[in-house]
């Protein structure tokens, strides 16, 4: 890997929690990093399982937090949603849908194994045009809080290992392998191709 800071890029179902957590954490440590969601539209928690709040991938964080507010202060403050899109919004100003997006990165880290399947789908339905490998690698992470800022740290941590090898091709496995056992994850792993 070079050794400039990777490319990397987070993905989420919408890019509201655990995409959001890790590319804060990522930031921090000096990665070039954006996350995505890969859903068709932004899904918050509503106040019941049944009625989500539902949004374009174009209204703006802020946007969310207002109505939110407007709709239960109460309910989003006790839920941690509003917290969440105040971080969120410190980060950038909207969620990015990963299909919409044409550039390329070193590593791409999904949070869910339905999220890491419509990746791979996307990125082997387009035309290859640079055969740059990607490295596209799913971290199943239970969407909370909580799950959230322990998940960003692993792939901290994937990503920190990553940048110091001097041969990915021939290295990774033995990380990945070496990772799920010491936090009892199964990571799942493929090589793309741009």
């Amino acid at each position: 890997m070079p050794s400039s800071p990777l490319k990397v890029a987070v993905v989420c179902y919408s890019n509201q929690n655990r995409s959001m957590e890790a590319h804060r954490i990522l930031k921090k440590r000096g990665f070039c990093v954006r996350s995505f969601g890969a859903g068709t539209s932004v899904r918050l928690p509503g106040p019941t399982p049944y009625q989500p709040n539902v949004y374009d991938f174009k209204t703006t964080y802020h946007q969310m937090y207002n109505d939110l507010l407007k709709k239960d202060e109460k309910l989003y403050t006790n839920n941690g949603v509003l917290n969440m899109l105040s971080r969120n919004k410190r980060i950038k100003p909207r969620p990015e849908r990963f299909q919409n997006c044409r550039d390329e990165f070193d590593l791409i880290i999904t949070c869910e194994e339905r999220v890491y399947d419509k990746v791979i789908a996307h990125l082997n339905s387009r035309d290859q045009e640079s055969l740059r490998p990607v490295h596209v690698i799913n971290v199943d992470i239970e969407d909370n809080e909580e799950e959230a800022t322990l998940g960003a740290f692993l792939i901290c941590e994937l990503c920190q290992s990553i940048q110091q090898m001097e041969d990915t091709e021939t290295q990774i496995d033995k990380l990945l392998l070496k990772l799920e056992d010491k936090n009892d994850r199964t990571l799942l792993h493929t090589l793309c191709f741009y």
